[in-house]
């Protein structure tokens, strides 16, 4: 399993709003997406299309006037790594099948699999919502040890 480069680039993007949260005043206007880019080494088209799709999912808010720019819509520690992907990916889904809609999987019909597919969906959800912005946008020396996911227990047996 992998992020896409988009929504890696979303969370990296992410991650440099947040630290400069909080650090706008009438002396300093608000971020821009050049400044964003420059920050994140990510290319000003990349960026632009990021804010778009940050901005539609409620999570980065557009400020208008000579002070204007981009702010958080929210606090950092309000905003999930699943907010973050889910913006740029949609809902969670593990398999085709699992997420809205049906896939065009041959073993539709007679899979005993698909069931299942909305539990581990939540649950990927549900680790990646304990992940906040301010986890991981702090430093990552101090990020060691912050996050505490621990394993569902496997059954030994399954049931009959």
């Amino acid at each position: 399993m992998r992020l896409s480069s988009m929504a890696d680039y979303a969370v990296v993007m992410m991650c440099a709003a947040a630290r400069h949260c909080g650090c706008h005043t009438a002396d300093r206007p608000l971020l821009s997406a050049q400044q964003l880019a420059a920050e994140t080494g990510l290319p000003a088209p990349t960026v632009q299309k990021l804010v778009s799709k940050m901005s539609a999912a409620g999570l980065l808010k557009a400020v208008r006037g000579a002070r204007g720019g981009l702010k958080l819509a929210r606090p950092a520690a309000a905003i999930s790594l699943a907010d973050i992907i889910e913006a740029v990916e949609g809902p969670i889904a593990m398999a085709a099948c699992s997420g809205h809609g049906r896939g065009d999987c041959t073993l539709e019909g007679a899979c005993m699999v698909r069931p299942h597919w909305p539990a581990v969906d939540a649950a990927l959800r549900g680790a990646l919502s304990g992940v906040s912005l301010v986890q991981l946008a702090r430093p990552a020396q101090s990020f060691h040890g912050a996050l505490s996911v621990a394993p569902a227990p496997i059954p030994a047996e399954l049931p009959a």
